[in-house]
Formats: structure tokens, sequence, C-alpha cells
């Protein structure tokens, strides 16, 4: 059996689409056994996401690898009895529906710690259990928008407040609720708002705020890394593409400067204004002498902080990223090939590997029923029901 990082930690995943699927692909890529607990004949929604590889999508099948599906009618009694028999033995439960629900199923925290009360129960949701938006629905975009993140009209092609917000602070509150659970035999409870979990990670726009007054004129929108500085910004080129340059510290600025042969710019190096949009014109007409593959060339033994702005698809045969070995091709049995990335973090005594392939909705429901003590007739009679 291959050396696990998480061996023996069973976990109930409610969760769909990105953040709490997220989280829990994490664990299982640690080698925690994950179960989806899906809804019958639907699933997770997430499964229907453009574009379909042949049922599933290659959203889907990209972020459950390694993970167990089970299908289960949460609003039937007995669907909701296997889940609380299932939980006996479980270490965690992930859940993200909209605060109240799971009461309203009879499986929230309340119940789930009489049952087992050493579980590690998280709940991910946008705006968190508590406050005025608690019940608001919302997606990344809005919650973005509510912390200053989307400055001028444009929608990042990168979900933050999903992944950093939720998926990576469930994560992390997770594995150390885990650690306590150990050190101590308690279980407890987890609160993920999407929109804490943001806010919490914007530490350079927190250096700028002296008050929680917000009428205070200390407090500034404007901070060094959103191109308002010249050291700091993205410029296009020749043939309409475009080289970022990042020489935040001073030793790079000066290299930079060096190498385009304009050392008059380096005094120039965080100035703001109308001298910063000096600076900037004129780096704009030097970078439009040139097309990307020429400012790569040409940057390619200077290491000043420049880099050329690539689409996903170049960056997905970058060299660095192959080196890293970020993506891999996994054989499915009934979706043939699927795309998949690597896991993200390289351990000195543990080797990540795709032990199972994306299930196929409701895939191993019999199994873990049968693990359960349940008999075929049994099974039979719950498929007729409508509970599996």
């Amino acid at each position: 059996m291959p050396i696990t990082l998480l061996n023996g930690i069973k976990v109930l995943d409610l969760s769909r689409l990105l953040p709490g699927p997220m989280c829990t692909l994490h664990l299982a890529d640690m080698g925690a056994e994950v179960i989806k607990i899906e809804e019958p004949k639907k699933g997770d929604y997430s499964r229907f996401i453009p574009p379909i590889q042949k049922i599933n999508s290659n959203f889907f099948l990209a972020l459950n690898r390694n993970k167990y599906s089970m299908t289960l009618d949460l609003t039937k009694e007995e669907g909701k009895n296997i889940f609380l028999k299932l939980l006996k033995t479980t270490d965690v439960v992930i859940e993200s529906f909209r605060p109240g629900v799971t009461k309203k199923l009879g499986i929230d925290y309340s119940v789930v710690k009489k049952e087992n009360p050493k579980v590690v129960y998280c709940s991910i949701t946008g705006y968190g259990q508590t406050g005025p938006y608690r019940d608001k629905a919302g997606h990344d975009l809005n919650y973005c928008s509510y912390l200053g993140i989307i400055r001028e009209p444009s929608i990042p092609g990168f979900q933050i407040a999903d992944i950093v917000g939720g998926a990576l602070n469930a994560t992390m509150g997770i594995l150390a609720a885990l650690v306590y659970k150990k050190t101590t035999g308690q279980g407890q409870y987890l609160d993920v708002s999407m929109m804490d979990g943001t806010l919490a990670h914007q530490a350079t726009e927190l250096s700028s705020l002296r008050s929680l007054n917000e009428k205070d004129e200390n407090i500034s929108n404007t901070d060094l890394l959103t191109g308002k500085v010249p050291c700091y910004n993205i410029y296009k080129t020749a043939d309409e593409r475009f080289l970022a340059i990042a020489a935040i510290e001073l030793k790079f600025w000066r290299i930079f400067c060096e190498t385009i042969n304009r050392k008059d710019l380096i005094p120039h190096h965080m100035v703001t204004g109308d001298k910063a949009a000096k600076v900037k014109d004129e780096l704009t007409k030097i970078f439009k002498t040139k097309t990307l593959n020429e400012w790569i060339e040409y940057f390619k033994n200077v290491d000043c902080c420049v880099s050329p702005v690539l689409t996903f698809k170049e960056a997905v045969i970058n060299e660095q990223i192959k080196a890293r070995n970020m993506f891999l091709t996994e054989e499915h049995p009934i979706e043939g090939k699927v795309t998949q990335f690597g896991f993200p973090i390289k351990f000195s005594d543990f080797n990540f590997d795709i032990e199972k392939h994306a299930p196929m909705l409701g895939e191993d429901t019999e199994k873990m029923l049968k693990g359960l003590g349940y008999s075929d007739d049994e099974i039979k009679n719950l498929k007729l029901e409508g509970v599996i």
C-alpha cells in the first residue's frame, strides 16, 4: 500500500461546484478517503458545466479524482439515517449549502456531534453563518467586488474568493482541526466564509490602512501592486502581446533600466502620479519596438523580474510547468484520456498519484451500503424508493 499523508482519514463531502470539491480534492490527493454524497439522478452540478468530455464535464473530472461517489437523498428519512450511519466512522464533514439548509435536513453540526463528538464539521459559504449578508446569494465576482479587488471593470480569470477564500482556507482549517482532534480527542465546527477568507489575504492593501474610520484621510486605495508605479506594470509589445515587469526592489529596477539602456530612469523607481505617467509613457514606447518573442530573447539571461504575459494554452507547455510535472494525463475507463493538474506541493516522503478516477454518479453507492451491512434486497428497495 502506498504511503499517504492522510491515511485513515475519512471525509463525507456534501459540497458541490468549486470551493468544497477543490478542498476535498487536496485532501483526497493527500490520501484521505473522500466520499462525495450526491443527489440521486442529478449529482454535483459541476458534472454538467461545458465542455463535456463524454458523460461528465472536464471541470468535474479535474476536481474529483481520488474520490468515491455515493448517491443519497437526504430529504428522505432513510437517506438521513444512512448518512448518520456513515458518520460513525467519519473524521470530517464538508458542506456548502446556504446557512440553515443542513438544519432543515436534520444533519447540522448540533445533530452530527451527538452522533460523533470527534467529527470536524466544515461549512463553506459565501458570507459566513452570521451577519446581514448570511442569506444572500453570491459567487466569486460578488465577494471580490465587496472587497476592493475589482478595480476597473474587469473579471479576473481566476476564482480568487472560491479558491483562496473558500477551498484553501477550508483545507487549512480542517487540517488544523484534525491535529487538534488528535491531541485532545475533540472535534469542532468550522465556519468558513469566502468573503472573510479573501479579505484576510489582502496583506498589501492592509498595509495602507491607518484607521477603520471610513472618513479618515489616511485611508488610501492606492498601493504599489495595482499598476500605479512604472516598475510594477504590464506593457504592450509590437505584436499586440504583453510583457510584465515586477521590479519592486531597486536592484532589479536598476538592472532593468541598464538593460534597456535607460539609466536615466533609475531614480524614478517608485514614482506615482504625473511622474509615473511620464515614465510609463517612455516604457510604453520602448516596449512597442519589439515583439513579445523578441523581448523574451532580449531578457533571456537578465534577472530583473520581467516575464511574458502568456495565455493558459501557452502556460501549459511552459518549460517551468513541464519541469514541475504540473500536468498529467489519466486514462479514465469511461471518459477516455483526461488532462489533470499535478499536485502542487512536493513532499520528501510522499509521492502523489491518481489512485482512482473521478467517479461516475453513484459509482460506489452499493459498496458503501454493503460496508454498512445492507443486504442486496435492502439496497434494491432503497433504489426503488429513490433514496439512492
